[in-house]
């Protein structure tokens, strides 16, 4: 019954798994791949929401600053974000009743309505997964923890391209706002 209710106002975000993240990663994308199936069918089986979190812009990139680093470099077409480089991967694919949120900044609150949907939700408590650790993660997590939500992060649900970075973030830097854990410690 206890555990129940904490799922009750509970969700589970899925954050940049789009073909484009999911090419960076290379060989490494099946392993985590694998933790983050996972961690979806817990959501589902815990009847816990599913709330995929997506980057996209118009045609043109108006939202992209010319200020912006991360960014810019979509106006130069140097990263393609058309077709299957902006869908969420085939494997991890939103179910027809799944929550998609996009968004236009690094943070999944950022230039979304994501803090709306929890809020309409009852949403109280969040569990972060996605690509990259040191982008939409940390990000996200900050943004979270500024706005009083109870954080988890499932570490082997998220990736970087510098592991050492990853690494970094889950073990020293994460526990101080949120619990880290792994997609089969979530499971239990």
């Amino acid at each position: 019954m206890e555990e129940n209710k904490k799922n009750e106002n509970t969700a589970l975000l899925v954050m940049d798994v789009q073909g484009a993240t999911m090419m960076m990663l290379g060989e490494k994308g099946t392993t985590y791949l694998q933790s983050l199936k996972k961690a979806i069918q817990t959501a589902r089986d815990k009847k816990i929401p599913v709330i995929y979190v997506v980057i996209a812009f118009r045609k043109g990139f108006p939202e992209v600053s010319h200020t912006s680093k991360m960014f810019e470099r979509l106006k130069s077409g140097a990263i393609n974000l058309d077709g299957d480089a902006v869908k969420v991967h085939v494997s991890v694919e939103p179910l027809p009743d799944d929550i998609i949120v996009t968004k236009k900044r690094v943070s999944a609150f950022t230039g979304s309505d994501l803090e709306v949907v929890l809020r309409a939700q009852g949403i109280k408590h969040i569990v972060l997964t996605g690509i990259a650790t040191s982008g939409v993660v940390l990000s996200t997590l900050r943004e979270a923890s500024d706005k009083d939500y109870a954080i988890t992060v499932l570490a082997d649900c998220c990736a970087d391209l510098d592991e050492e970075v990853h690494r970094v973030l889950t073990t020293k830097i994460f526990p101080r706002q949120a619990d880290v854990i792994t997609a089969e410690e979530w499971g239990k």
